[in-house]
Order: structure tokens, then sequence, then C-alpha cells
């Protein structure tokens, strides 16, 4: 690990001006795709600050290079906050992303929480501007790749890129979902009357996703950032959690969801069930094929 504290060094101060603390390093747990460290690092005038840094194998730079472009385009919205990252490449056999780092909290209280569904909202509010769908380069949910080719329907961009994704690497490994055809078939119906915008998302908004920073100001991190239906990043924050009443008032007080959302977020969760077998396993199989029967039951 030395080379890759030297090779990082080296690389920041060259390209950032920035120079690591030698020894400062603090690692961090709980992610299960990359190690994860706090350090110190000071400017040409010795002024100090932390980063939090991020490492891979160098194969995974492209993870790493989609989520600072997917971090700098929210930060450039004004709306939420979100970790801004410093530097992003290679050092020594390592892969690494530098982000500046923000010490967060969970929730201080009801009103900070309506106050991250208001800008969460906000963000939504930023439309790709030809009325396309996905995002200019491909990604990752978890570590899942996820494509975002650009798409002129919604209907269409996730059934294939989502839905039909997910089912095909589910194929690839041996794992047939009942009605998967005619699920496919059946996605345009539920929007036969509704029409989204294309809106900047978050991608994978769950409860581990989502902060306070010390001033209580909302914060949101990890993104598998793409342009879709608004409804898709508030369709997950309630399949695992972690989000309060507070946090949907505020959204809503912002901008209403469409009475329809409540079918559909059915179809959206679908695809981070699928995304969960896919990595996981365990009873998602089984949560998945229920859902599928569910969204193909008559209305």
């Amino acid at each position: 690990m030395s080379d890759f504290w030297s090779a990082l060094s080296k690389c920041l101060e060259s390209e950032t001006g920035l120079r690591l603390v030698s020894g400062s390093e603090r690692e961090q747990g709980g992610g299960c795709i990359n190690a994860a460290w706090l350090v110190s690092a000071e400017n040409l005038k010795g002024e100090k600050r932390s980063l939090f840094v991020k490492a891979n194998r160098l194969e995974k730079l492209a993870m790493f290079e989609t989520e600072a472009a997917a971090l700098a385009e929210i930060a450039e919205t004004n709306t939420i906050r979100v970790p801004c990252p410093v530097w992003c490449g290679e050092a020594g056999n390592r892969s690494a992303l530098v982000l500046e780092a923000i010490s967060m909290q969970r929730s201080p209280g009801a009103r900070f929480e309506e106050e991250m569904g208001r800008q969460l909202a906000r963000m939504h509010r930023v439309t790709e501007s030809r009325g396309r769908f996905g995002w200019d380069r491909d990604n990752v949910i978890g570590e899942t790749p996820q494509p975002n080719g650009w798409m002129d329907s919604w209907p269409a961009f996730f059934a294939k890129r989502r839905i039909g994704f997910q089912l095909e690497l589910a194929a690839d490994r041996g794992r047939n979902f009942r009605g998967s055809e005619a699920l496919g078939e059946a996605i345009p119906k539920f929007f036969s009357h509704y029409n989204p915008a294309p809106s900047l998302l978050h991608g994978d908004l769950w409860g581990g996703n989502a902060a306070f920073d010390e001033g209580g100001n909302p914060v949101i991190f990890d993104p598998a950032t793409y342009y879709g239906d608004r409804e898709a990043d508030l369709a997950f924050t309630e399949l695992f959690g972690g989000f309060s009443s507070a946090f949907y008032r505020g959204y809503e007080s912002e901008w209403p969801l469409d009475p329809g959302f409540a079918q559909r977020k059915t179809l959206y969760n679908l695809y981070h069930v699928l995304n969960h077998d896919h990595l996981f396993g365990g009873g998602y199989v089984v949560r998945a094929q229920g859902m599928i029967d569910t969204l193909l039951r008559p209305r």
C-alpha cells in the first residue's frame, strides 16, 4: 500500500496542488465494493483539508470516472449537496477516486428531512435539454453494468435498458422468470396516461446513500446517475426504507407526484430487486417473481 499512497500523493500534488499528509490515512468500513480512507492533505499555503479516498483494481477506473462525472453533474445543479470530486485516475497499480470529505450524521430532525425532500425535487426539475432518456456514458448499479444509451421513449428505455437488461443477465445465469416476456410487452401500458420528463436522477437512492452534514444540510452520494422518470428515484427510497414521512412531505410540497405512482413503483423497484438477485441471490429471486406476477395481474 505504501506504493499506492506515494503514487497518489504525487498525482494529487502535480494535478491539484494538494499534498497528502504522511501517516494520516484512516481506513473506513461499511463499503463492500471499494477500499476507502479518510486522509489529510495540505495546499501550497500549508492549509489542511480532509479528503475521502476510494481505491480499487486498475480495471475499475471507468467506474470511478463515471461516479466523478455524476457527482460533478449533480453539484452543478446547486440543488442538493454531494461530495465534490477532487481527482480521479491511476495511482500505482490501483485506480482511485478522491472526494472532498464531508462529516456526516443521520437525521437531525423532521424539518431537515423535509428539506432533503424539497432539494431532491429541485434536482429532479433539472431535465435533459433534448428530451432524451439515458446518459452520455454507461455506469454501474452496485457492481452491475448499467447501460444508459440515449432513447427518446421512457417506456422503451426502461423496458430495454433496465428490466430487459436485468432479465438478460438472469437468463445468462440460468435464471428464467415466469412471465418475463409478457412483462416486457406490458410495460408501455403503465404509461398510457403518464408522460414523464427526463429528470436528472441519483439512480441508487436508498437510505445508505443519503445523510446530512454537520450543519444539517442534506447530502446524497454514491450515485448511479442518468436522466429518467423521477418516480424511479422515489420508488427506490421506499424499497428498503430509511426515509421518513417528513422527507416525502417535503418532496410533494415542491413537486407533487402523479396518482399512478402507486402502481408504477412496483415496476421501478423490480429493477433493483432483479439487480440484488444478480449481486446477492438468496430470497431476491422469489421476491422478483412475486413482483412480476403482481405487475401482470389485470388492473
